[in-house]
């Protein structure tokens, strides 16, 4: 596993079938995919180059073949293996629901 602020990467051996046919999500002006972009920094978790993300509210799947790196603007990049990975958002608890962290 890999933790980067309130992301969290998981190494998964299978995914979904719906997984595989399922469109990546779109990079961003810079060329990165962005896991999570921070609403109050306008910071983001990325990963450049290489890969394919899935964006779904069934989960979140990132596909990287050759590997990468998870970056940010304030924490130190990680050197993530090739493979498939869940990635998960930190939630917090309010009365009654649950929702993501604000970055």
């Amino acid at each position: 596993m890999f933790r980067q602020g309130d992301i969290l990467v998981v190494p998964v051996a299978e995914v979904p079938e719906w997984v595989e046919s399922a469109p990546s999500a779109p990079r961003d002006g810079r060329g990165r995919l962005v896991l999570a972009l921070g609403e109050a920094t306008g910071h983001a978790h990325a990963v450049p180059g290489p890969g394919v993300l899935v964006l779904d509210p069934r989960g979140d799947y990132l596909h990287l073949p050759q590997g990468g790196r998870l970056v940010h603007e304030e924490h130190a990049a990680i050197s993530l293996p090739p493979g498939w990975f869940r990635v998960v958002r930190q939630r917090e608890y309010v009365p009654g629901a649950y929702r993501l962290v604000a970055d």
